[in-house]
């Protein structure tokens, strides 16, 4: 039991993941380790869900369309989230 507690993967984990995986990048045992995630927790699921819909969206956005203050905040936020 205590060998199979350490090939699970937490949400934490997970969400760290989610931009490798969805590039394709993963080896297969990560890959393998995170669907088994994803099979068993719906937050991780909706989070995948919305990393593709923001992906779909930023994907028809011009550089031009995003007025400079909302990009500093952008900006902010996400090292903000990578610090935590």
């Amino acid at each position: 039991m205590l060998f199979r507690r350490r090939r699970e993967i937490a949400c934490r984990q997970a969400v760290g993941l989610v931009t490798d995986y969805l590039e394709g990048a993963l080896s297969p045992a990560e890959r393998a380790r995170l669907e088994a995630h994803l099979a068993d927790c719906d937050y991780c699921v909706e989070h995948l869900a919305q990393i593709r819909a923001t992906i779909d969206i930023a994907g028809r956005i011009e550089p031009a369309d995003i007025d400079p203050e909302v990009l500093d905040e952008l900006v902010t936020l996400y090292r903000r989230w990578q610090s935590g």
